[in-house]
């Protein structure tokens, strides 16, 4: 009996490589942590994405959707997290062709080849993979001929302290600290009005905390909003405004602008944290301002805004390999370093460029791209359009480029995060002021 393709992840790229094997006539099985399909995505699901529906499903999903009685989004809106999910992604998980392959609350522990450990060479190939994986609170152990890894960063936040470790006292201070995009306007109002928040990070999550909080302040005075940013100025967050070809991305650094120019909220950078603590019953967070200590006091919630990155741990056993800087797919890296790039424009690409020393295991979606918070969904599609096509034998499709994107952005000299973001990027999430993600 042939054995299935096991898929990593229960997100949109996860789907769509399930898609992908359905159509070919491949048996899989997808684990997916969360108690449910797309669980990651809405924890964002307030957000609105940067790009339209066109651009954020998967053809051959679609495909296979209107074979059923499926209420098709229009192409040219823009949907929140939440639609994304329930629109598209749980319609797709129910189909009869999908479902039954599905296992959720099913977090993948490692992953290995059968009866031997990665220092084996001899007849590695040809044997199966063994995925062990925990289900309410049971082990399980499954065997699969070829691995998609498909899990994603979100569940992986970056500490707020300086240097990427956390800072001194961060982790005692979780009580205090979300990690993420918190609907700080919406079900979670009652933790942040009135309060004093801190908000780290520089990127579209960042703009978009600050953009509901300051709705929150228009309505509750008393909130008071405080952005840090390791930035050297903060006119590097505002983008391209109106020259930006996602013109809701666009909007996002105009808005901020005119925040931070009318003085609506207080504002340092560069800022590196180095130590929480307590001060009554708020907390103090110490770091240094343009190289000088410096301290912010009276915190009373602190959300970190600050990315992503893979989680490697369960690979241990596999022979992979990532780009050391950016924790990438390291054929890559030198496309979408944000050190080098700041459109987030990367040519199209899969299997080739996706493979593994590991035959038959492939790192993809928002994983593949490490901790550049550059990707777009569309992008992911291509690439499990590819690796699919790869595991068949269909070395032509393979090969084949099929993905056509608009332009993503302005290009400039100074690095400027763009797309899910953790998320991710234009797959990540936004609030009223379009905010967008995975593109």
């Amino acid at each position: 009996m042939k054995l299935p393709v096991a898929i990593i992840g229960g997100g949109p790229v996860g789907l769509a490589a399930a898609a992908q094997l359905q159509a070919r006539g491949e048996s899989f099985i997808l684990l997916e942590s969360g108690s449910q399909i797309g669980a990651s995505i809405l924890e964002w699901g307030h957000v609105r994405m940067f790009s339209p529906w066109e651009y954020n499903m998967d053809k051959t999903a679609v495909s296979l959707l209107a074979k059923y009685d499926w209420n098709a989004p229009q192409l040219e809106a823009i949907p929140t997290g939440k639609e994304l999910v329930e629109m598209y992604l749980q319609p797709l998980a129910a189909l009869p062709e999908i479902s039954p392959y599905i296992r959720v609350n099913s977090k993948v522990v490692s992953v290995g080849r059968k009866n031997i450990d990665k220092m084996k060479t001899k007849g590695r190939d040809q044997l199966p993979f063994v995925i062990r994986y925990e289900q309410n609170g049971e082990m399980n152990t499954v065997e699969a001929r070829a691995i998609i890894d498909a899990s994603g960063t979100w569940k992986h936040p970056n500490p707020i302290g300086s240097g990427g470790i956390f800072a001194k006292g961060e982790e005692s201070a979780s009580q205090r600290i979300t990690y993420g995009i918190p609907d700080v306007y919406g079900n979670q109002r009652q933790r942040y009005a009135g309060k004093r928040v801190l908000v780290v990070g520089s990127g579209h999550s960042a703009i978009n905390t600050i953009l509901d909080l300051h709705r929150l302040k228009e309505e509750v005075p008393s909130t008071d909003i405080v952005w840090v940013l390791r930035k050297i100025s903060v006119q590097e967050t505002y983008g391209g405004g109106n020259e930006d070809q996602l013109p809701a991305r666009g909007a996002l650094g105009t808005a901020i602008q005119h925040l931070v120019e009318g003085g609506l909220l207080t504002v340092y950078t560069p800022f590196q944290i180095e130590e929480i603590s307590n001060e009554g019953n708020a907390l103090l967070v110490a770091g240094t301002l343009a190289g000088q200590p410096f301290n912010i006091g009276g915190i009373d919630e602190i959300i970190a805004n600050t990315g992503s990155r893979p989680d490697l741990d369960f690979l241990r056993e596999i022979r992979y390999q990532v780009d050391p800087s950016i924790e990438c797919v390291p054929a890559l890296a030198d496309l979408i370093d944000p050190n080098i790039h700041s459109c987030g424009t990367v040519r199209p690409h899969g299997e080739a460029e996706l493979r593994q020393p590991e035959k038959d295991f492939y790192i993809v979606g928002m994983k593949s791209y490490g901790r550049a918070p550059t990707f777009l969904l569309a992008t992911g599609y291509e690439q499990v359009r590819s690796v699919v096509a790869a595991l068949v034998g269909d070395w032509e499709a393979a090969r084949r480029v099929e993905l056509h994107l608009p332009e993503t952005g302005v290009c400039s000299s100074n690095p400027l995060t763009v797309g899910f973001e953790a998320v991710s990027s234009c797959c990540a999430p936004l609030p009223q002021v379009p905010r967008n993600c995975c593109g």
